[in-house]
């Protein structure tokens, strides 16, 4: 018997991009990297007011033209002249160009600018490129290009990409931002095709020592040697620290050597960045994914929580190895990740955190590159064990004679794990777009359509349209739906209308809220993210008192008791922030609980950079002992190497399937230029994307016992049966549970009554019975202890047929 099954039919449909990512990944960059000049493919009709201000017009506001300014202080950057926009009364105020009709509809633009701003008292403010669409059914549509920190001392390039899905009846480009009062300056602004470049080649690191500890004396058997004091603090070499690994290490290296019991104990402290330090520069190999680990411990008189943290400083640029924070005068694991992309000149690691004046103490820091295959073997066998059961298909009435010429095709046709993605109601009028999503996906959750920011953006202005739209979409294809979201906590997130409100106006804002949206939706979503990143803001407690989101939770279940009701936030599974550890979370959760709030479940968003699994895995076990179901919510990774993407995606998408406390997961988006975070996308901008499939099949013979065996993933089956005078096919579905799962099928023949074999389009065994379509008919058979009945379910055959 043959049997072909992927490693991970989770990913049926997504996954299998991983494999052939660079394939069919590509990346755009602009034709033009030389000084911005007017090609004769700019978009932009006088980019550089050489004609004046002919084709540009102040949105808002006053715009004038310049040689220069402050009395020659201020000149262009290039070409001779520049232009401003002033007397701004609104953040919108700006200059724009109408460039309706100037840009293809599923083309990758890429936008340059030159700007800078020019205001009393003001040294820096945000300034943004921002495209209005108008379509022709008058739905209005803001897209953010690109923005940044702009200073009043030099002139800054913003740049950034867009692409337009529909047919928009008017388009606008301008610049916007700053406060009212404040001038903002253009010197150009071009807008051009972007050219594909040539897909990344995949990193190869050559003599690679996985698991291998690259700091020096890590077990202080040489005491102080290779590290040295950062800042005028004083190390030393104290004993009494654990002698085993920290888990999250020892998960990845298997065996390993006992610690020492050895630590460095940092004392004299000034300062909260002071503490032991290695250069490890040379030690380094791009692109691989290292792992850090030690336990910490802090010394007596620290008033409050300390947080400590690993660190890098990678040419003088800070990343982030893991952080703790401390409570106590135990030793904690503290573990992270990083990768090195670039070739530096020096990298220092350094640990740091607790306030001046608190002895700071590590011990067994360990720095090694992560051998993610090794992992990958001990997840398959989990996987094995949580997501497949042992299938038995036994056939009835066969001859035990002609068994052997009775063959079965088994194919899998839809996987029961959930998983889905991020739309948009722009990525409606993408065809391409949706032919991926159906394909790949069974669930969907809406990037911003059923945000409070974007259902209500004015008090009492309605917009649900996008929302029943793309709700509409995805019942169309029997996708499930999360809401995401009721509320969100974070107070930039919330329109400028509700944060004006007084306590009596707000507490009343959110329960019209709650009403509206849930008794409009009732039934459609399975989940809410009924208060999103609460362990980030706290916004509606603030406001409202503690009591207000286990209010929310209430009022929620009371409106729509079909939903499932999640907690959702970010950075619980990779270390890297103390607000969001998943002992925090856990507490959130149990103190809500404690309130009769009807937590259902719990959502991790997973926007997630160097993934590490046992890190992951760490977190996922902590969480999986509350008994409620894990979901990754908003799962994205990022990286300009597309085969490193690939690889850090897969690495979360194998942990999430291998553990049995995860439910499902979604993909914060796949479509280039259409995620909110920049190189995380599956599927390139012109929507080339790899056919390639990756689904269970199994084949061979019935037995000579009519049984055919194999062992196959939770989900819809579909069998064809071949003999020498028949041939069927019947799907059925693998449900979750222990032990094999045996099907019963029949191996029927029809005859009419004048014994002509009439031809079986389909099989299906439903629990009341068999459906059989022979021709354009559909038929149902009774399963009656007696002779079989047959009921019409279609048109009505008139011969009588009779079972042989």
């Amino acid at each position: 018997m043959e049997i072909l099954f992927s490693s991970l039919a989770l990913v049926s449909a997504v996954i299998l991009h991983l494999g052939l990512f660079a394939e069919s990944i590509s990346v755009y960059q602009a034709t033009d990297t030389g000084p911005v000049g007017a090609g004769d493919d700019n978009v932009i009709l006088n980019p550089r007011f050489e004609d004046g201000l002919n084709n540009w017009s102040g949105k808002g506001c006053k715009i004038e033209l310049h040689e220069s300014m402050e009395d020659g202080k201020i000149f262009p950057q290039s070409g001779k002249f520049f232009a401003s926009a002033t007397n701004r009364t609104e953040i919108w105020n700006g200059i724009e160009q109408d460039i309706t009709g100037r840009v293809q509809r599923k083309v990758a633009y890429q936008v340059t600018a030159v700007v800078r701003i020019h205001v009393d008292n003001v040294t820096s403010a945000g300034v943004q490129i921002t495209l209005w669409l108008q379509e022709p059914d008058f739905r209005e549509q803001y897209i953010a290009i690109a923005n940044s920190q702009v200073t009043d001392k030099d002139w800054v390039q913003l740049q950034g990409e867009f692409l337009l899905n529909g047919f928009p009846s008017r388009l606008v480009i301008y610049l916007e931002g700053p406060s009212p009062g404040t001038d903002i300056l253009v010197n150009s602004l071009v807008v051009k095709r972007a050219e594909k470049i040539p897909a990344s080649a995949r990193p190869i690191s050559k003599n690679a020592t996985f698991g291998g500890n690259i700091i020096e004396n890590s077990y202080l058997d040489d005491g102080t040697t290779g590290w040295f004091p950062l800042g005028n603090c004083a190390l030393s070499v104290g004993t009494g620290s654990p002698h085993v690994l920290p888990p999250m290490a020892r998960d990845s290296l298997g065996t390993y050597e006992s610690l020492s019991g050895r630590y460095i104990i940092v004392t004299n402290r000034s300062d909260s960045w002071m503490g032991p330090a290695q250069m490890i520069t040379d030690k380094l190999k791009l692109y691989l994914t290292y792992q850090v680990s030690a336990w910490v411990r802090i010394g007596p008189g620290a008033t409050g929580p300390q947080i400590v943290n690993v660190a890098l400083s990678v040419d003088s640029q800070w990343i982030n190895g893991g952080e703790v924070e401390l409570n106590d005068d135990k030793w904690h694991e503290i573990g992270g990740s990083f990768r090195i992309e670039k070739q530096p000149s020096n990298v220092m690691v350094y640990v740091q955190g607790p306030a001046s004046g608190v002895d700071l103490l590590v011990s067994g820091l360990q720095i090694f590159p992560v051998n993610r295959q090794v992992r990958f073997k001990y997840l398959k066998k989990q996987i094995d064990k949580i997501r497949k059961r042992d299938i038995i298909l036994k056939f009835s009435r066969l001859e035990s004679s002609s068994t052997v010429r009775n063959s079965v095709k088994v194919r899998q046709i839809k996987n029961s794990f959930p998983l889905g993605s991020c739309v948009t109601r722009t990525g409606m009028d993408n065809e391409k777009f949706v032919k991926f999503l159906v394909k790949s996906f069974n669930w969907a959750v809406f990037e911003n359509e059923l945000k409070w920011s974007w259902t209500e953006p004015q008090e009492g202005k309605f917009n649900y349209r996008d929302a029943d739209e793309l709700l509409d979409l995805c019942k169309s294809y029997n996708i499930e739906v999360r809401g995401h979201c009721i509320f969100w906590e974070m107070e930039y997130a919330i329109q400028s209308w509700v944060r004006s409100l007084n306590a009596s106006g707000l507490m009343t804002a959110v329960q019209n809220r709650l009403t509206g949206l849930l008794t409009r939706y009732k039934g459609k979503f399975r989940h809410y993210d009924v208060n999103n990143e609460m362990l980030h803001g706290s916004f509606y407690p603030d406001r409202l008192g503690k009591d207000i989101r286990a209010n929310m939770f209430k009022t929620a279940r009371e409106l729509d008791p079909y939903a499932t009701l999640f907690v959702n936030d970010y950075h619980i599974e990779d270390g890297s922030d103390i607000r969001s550890t998943p002992e925090k979370f856990i507490q959130q959760i149990l103190d809500l609980q404690k309130q009769g709030a009807p937590v259902g479940g719990i959502g991790i968003q997973g926007h997630i950079d160097v993934p590490v699994g046992p890190i992951i895995c760490s977190a996922l076990d902590k969480l999986g002992i509350l008994g409620i179901p894990i979901w990754f919510t908003e799962l994205d990774v990022s990286c300009p190497n597309e085969f490193v993407r690939a690889d850090d995606l897969e690495v979360v998408l194998r942990e999430a399937f291998a553990h049995p406390a995860v439910e499902g997961v979604i993909l914060w988006g796949f479509w280039e230029l259409y995620m909110s975070r920049k190189n995380a996308h599956l599927v390139n901008a012109d929507g080339k994307i790899n056919a390639a499939e990756w689904l269970s099949h199994a084949s061979g013979y019935i037995d000579e016992l009519g049984e055919f065996r194999f062992r196959g993933f939770h989900g819809t089956y579909n069998v064809e049966f071949v003999s020498t005078t028949e041939k069927f096919n019947m799907t059925f579905v693998v449900d979750q549970g222990k032990g094999s799962r045996e099907f019963p099928l029949p191996c029927i023949r029809f005859m009419s009554k004048k014994d002509q074999c009439l031809k079986i389009s389909w099989i299906s065994l439903p629990d009341d019975g068999v459906k059989i379509a022979i021709g354009k008919n559909l038929f149902m058979l009774a399963p009656s202890p007696g002779e079989a009945q047959f009921s019409p379910l279609g048109s009505v055959l008139k011969t009588p047929l009779h079972q042989t």
